[in-house]
């Protein structure tokens, strides 16, 4: 236990994500967790460097055009997050996976989701795609991200306070924004568990991406 804590320890001085702190319970109790998280997915930036499998061919085909789409909303702890609260969850029905159209880039994500973090909420396949929706319906997104047609260098901070500018009552404390190699993959921005108001996450906002200059793909 003692050396775990120093390498805790030693992660934490080296300035990176102390994610491996928090649990994954696997198979927790169905609407055991404290918020919820929105991940908000830049697609040219996800396309840009993972759209090359099949299953991803709706999400990145020549044309779609999509900017910012829901990769899921996550019931998550203050340290952790349940996942596969099934055991195996109720499949959703078609008027279930209406609910979850024009939200996410393809069904079988919004499929995936729904097995993965939307078992563990509580709720009805029907009723936690409308969640979805009511959070998605409640983040504006900054105009110079919306119409953006251009590459663009950004900073994370100046990402995460264009966000703030948008929607009164968020904080840079309540998100973070997700990169990989040095381009902005999504925007996690954190609720209170009856999605009523923004929350502040630690560990979810600790989790940001580290690099100093983000290139903000545009839409191919």
């Amino acid at each position: 236990m003692r050396l775990i804590a120093m390498l805790l320890a030693g992660l934490i001085l080296l300035g990176l994500p102390a994610l491996a702190q928090g649990r994954n319970n696997r198979g927790a109790e169905p609407g055991d967790f404290d918020f919820y998280v929105l991940a908000l997915s830049w697609s040219p930036g996800f396309c840009e460097l993972d759209g090359g499998s099949d299953r991803n061919r709706e999400q990145c085909a020549s044309g779609a055009n999509l900017r910012f789409v829901v990769h899921g909303l996550w019931p998550q702890y203050e340290r952790g997050y349940p996942s596969d609260c099934g055991p195996s969850g109720r499949t959703p029905s078609r008027i279930a996976l209406d609910q979850a159209q024009g939200l996410f880039p393809s069904e079988s994500l919004a499929r995936y989701e729904w097995r993965k973090h939307g078992t563990c909420s509580g709720s009805s396949p029907n009723d936690y795609f409308a969640d979805i929706r009511r959070a998605r319906d409640k983040v504006a997104i900054p105009p110079s991200l919306a119409k953006a047609d251009s590459d663009q260098s950004w900073t994370a901070i100046d990402i995460e306070r264009a966000f703030v500018a948008a929607n009164p009552g968020l904080r840079t404390d309540m998100m973070s924004v997700g990169c990989k190699r040095g381009v902005l993959q999504e925007v996690r921005i954190c609720f209170s568990k009856d999605l009523r108001n923004f929350q502040t996450c630690q560990e979810v906002d600790r989790s940001g991406c580290r690099t100093r200059d983000i290139t903000v793909v545009a839409p191919r």
